[in-house]
């Protein structure tokens, strides 16, 4: 990689996480641009160039935390004992991070607000690709009914994006994750081929 281009990408990263602070700490209406480059060493001119405005670099911070979010999630699975239990685990820990101060202003309050709606995201979409999968292996080994895994898949992604999204705007989010959660199981074993 060249000097410049090695030096944009710094750039780049040096604006997300400036932006990512000032989005946690203010939220994405009080966050300045003024502020928010001063903190990261550069100008506003390095701001437009790289993410032309400020919903622009809002929505590289969404894309970048919610993409942690899945790989947390992923994570979390790995762990599981097989791919049904790991696929249930995957949305429990996704809904478990609206827990989270930074998840909980940034990408399930301020990235909709905003940048509209959540399942139209790059990040989103990546996901879904990944439960698609999951759930082709899971209907191959008759683990799952035979539906249109696409189908499927939005489904039980929108049910672990909308669980998160409603944990975030609640005025008690802790007391309301148990609950949450057994619905969201209990919605995804519809799928399970009854043995």
């Amino acid at each position: 990689m060249s000097i410049r281009l090695t030096k944009m990408a710094e750039n780049r990263e040096k604006l997300i996480a400036a932006a990512r602070k000032a989005f946690a700490q203010q939220g994405y209406a009080a966050a300045s641009m003024d502020n928010l480059t001063a903190e990261a060493g550069l100008t506003r001119g390095a701001l437009y160039h790289n993410f032309g405005d400020k919903r622009g670099l809002l929505a590289a911070v969404v894309d970048q935390i919610d993409s942690e979010m899945a790989d947390y999630a992923k994570s979390v699975g790995a762990k599981a004992g097989n791919a049904w239990q790991a696929l249930l685990a995957e949305g429990a820990a996704y809904i478990e991070k609206a827990l989270d101060p930074e998840v909980q202003r940034i990408v399930l309050l301020d990235g909709p607000a905003v940048l509209g709606d959540p399942s139209q995201w790059p990040s989103q979409n990546r996901c879904l690709q990944s439960t698609k999968a999951t759930l082709e292996q899971l209907m191959a080994n008759g683990i799952v009914k035979a539906v249109d895994p696409e189908a499927a898949a939005m489904l039980l992604n929108g049910a672990a994006l909308n669980a998160a999204l409603w944990l975030a705007s609640s005025a008690n989010p802790q007391a309301m994750l148990p609950k949450t959660l057994e619905a969201f199981n209990l919605l995804a074993s519809g799928f399970l081929v009854k043995g």
